[in-house]
């Protein structure tokens, strides 16, 4: 039986500080999430692992996430934080690339006052580091982001990207463009997968249909195909607008129709090659 792999959610034991994005619209999300809360619903849904995702921005994050992962052999993988801009990045990277569980860095990019964050020189000079780590990237953008990221992605040939949440578009108020035309010019760079992850917080919270991802859905299978898609719940993000069987049905229902292989690869495979998850 193939492996099916949730390639993005995340754990946390709440406090204001840490989670300033969770604001009175996130209310729901502000107590803890930990692996026994995720356990039962992988079961029902048949998927046998997944990759823990950070939600602070502070170096504990990462060290966090690697505990859970010692102790709960569902988590296969592990994106953590690192201050990319920082002088001793190299040894924040040298600290956590040696456990067999951390696959990848991110930063909460979207949420940088100034647009333009990830072409900052120290930034740039960060991302230069992880390949001899053999550390992949994840890009959590906004669509006004994209233009930044292709711009990045170029300059990184033999750097692993991946798009989280196929960059949040306007699904609630059905707006394409200029996002699916970005997204073509993103995928265009071998060098790039993309999450068909978040979409569902991206629609009218518990009032979205499976035809509102349609036209979103149609763009990325087009641009990236089964070879560089992989699915994502974000739970327990994902629950202020759908269950977490919901949200794994979305993107089966809509794959309905492709190939066995194509369908293993999108829930699975291409998560464990990717990220190279034991």
């Amino acid at each position: 039986m193939s492996v099916r792999i949730d390639s993005h959610q995340h754990f946390w034991l709440y406090n204001s500080e840490d989670y300033p994005w969770m604001d009175e619209s996130r209310a729901a999300l502000k107590v803890d999430y930990q692996p026994p809360d995720l356990e039962p619903l992988l079961a029902a849904t048949g998927i046998h692992g997944t990759v823990a995702v950070q939600a602070r921005q502070i170096v504990y994050e990462t060290e966090y996430l690697l505990e859970l992962a010692d102790q709960f052999d569902f988590v296969r993988g592990v994106v953590g934080w690192v201050d990319m801009r920082a002088d001793d990045v190299e040894a924040q990277l040298e600290q956590f690339a040696s456990h067999p569980r951390m696959v990848g860095v991110r930063h909460i990019v979207h949420d940088e006052v100034d647009d333009r964050f990830m072409l900052g020189g120290n930034f740039l000079r960060g991302l230069t580091k992880l390949k001899a780590y053999d550390l992949a990237y994840d890009l959590l953008l906004f669509p006004r982001h994209l233009p930044i990221a292709i711009n990045v992605v170029q300059q990184f040939p033999h750097q692993r990207f991946v798009l989280d949440h196929i960059a949040k578009p306007f699904i609630k108020d059905g707006i394409l463009e200029p996002w699916a035309s970005d997204i073509r010019r993103l995928a265009a760079f071998g060098n790039v997968w993309c999450k068909v992850s978040g979409m569902v917080t991206e629609a009218a919270w518990g009032a979205w249909s499976q035809d509102d991802y349609g036209p979103y859905l149609d763009v990325v299978f087009e641009c990236f195909g089964a070879d560089r898609l992989m699915f994502g719940s974000d739970w327990p993000v994902c629950t202020l607008s759908g269950s977490y069987s919901e949200v794994v049905g979305i993107v089966e229902n809509y794959i309905a129709a492709l190939s066995a292989d194509e369908q293993a690869k999108i829930m699975g495979g291409v998560a464990v090659d990717f990220y190279q998850l034991p």
